[in-house]
């Protein structure tokens, strides 16, 4: 087999013995050049199927891709944009086509088990909100934080139910504040180690509070479980930020070595 290119515009093709090969990209390839481009209406009357078409469009975006950046004098990656219709709606099509593939496929397969029809008049032995809303859960279990003022004789100011709502008001509030303090123009955590550390405290506080929810089915002492839902945030945001921080001087000047590198000085 031989490769050469064709005199005219630059295609390459392959050659056998038997004649020319079809070759993406390609003046016999899948992806013609733009001037023999089909329109929708010729796409639809091949009647290639739903992945022809697909891997059409994925092979069209790549041409236009490259093409851009060949005729580009850019020295890093252009940000480059393709229309909506087709390009972006057929991708999405056979993303969402491949998980919803996946999700009957597990239906199917791994069908959920149906217990038997609730009792309204027992109540079950554990009460748990779903799992994503366990961290809320452990909200409503702080009454230990709760404290008790002398100037009411020892009393609690108020209930230890009411005390865990205005802590999911907290940390809800505290959560929607967070983007308009930091606008998030880091593109990576070593950018910015102290937002990083805070995220990582949040992640580890909803797993802690989520184990503090179930405490009666944890094989853990219940002080020492309380006392671990807030001592691992601290911990694990402090060693976030420090290794963060470590690294980030390393990092900054690798990025301004590469900036300079290919965008020297005028």
């Amino acid at each position: 087999m031989t490769e050469h290119d064709s005199p005219d515009d630059g295609v390459s093709q392959q050659r056998t013995a038997d004649g020319p090969v079809r070759v993406d990209g390609g003046e016999t390839g899948i992806v013609p050049p733009d001037d023999e481009t089909p329109t929708w209406s010729e796409r639809k009357e091949r009647r290639q199927g739903l992945a022809r078409t697909t891997y059409e469009y994925f092979e069209r975006s790549r041409r236009e891709d490259q093409d851009l950046r060949e005729e580009s004098d850019y020295v890093e990656r252009d940000v480059l944009g393709f229309p909506t219709w087709p390009h972006e709606v057929v991708r999405n099509l056979a993303l969402t086509s491949f998980f919803v593939g996946m999700l009957l496929f597990l239906a199917a397969a791994l069908p959920p088990h149906i217990d038997a029809p609730a009792n309204s008049g027992v109540t079950p032995p554990t009460i748990l909100p779903d799992w994503y809303l366990y961290w809320s859960f452990g909200l409503l279990k702080l009454g230990p934080l709760n404290p008790d003022l002398a100037l009411l004789g020892g009393q609690k100011l108020m209930a230890d139910r009411t005390f865990g709502v205005l802590a999911n008001l907290v940390v809800v509030g505290a959560i929607a504040v967070v983007p308009f303090i930091n606008k998030g123009s880091a593109r990576r955590p070593v950018e910015q180690p102290f937002w990083a550390a805070v995220g990582v405290f949040g992640v580890i506080l909803s797993v802690t509070l989520a184990a503090l929810s179930i405490k009666n089915l944890l094989p853990l002492d219940s002080h020492l479980l309380f006392d671990l839902t807030f001592l691992l945030p601290f911990v694990g945001a402090t060693i976030t930020y420090a290794a963060l921080k470590s690294m980030r001087e390393g990092y900054m000047f690798e990025l301004n070595r590469r900036y300079y590198r290919l965008r020297p000085p005028k």
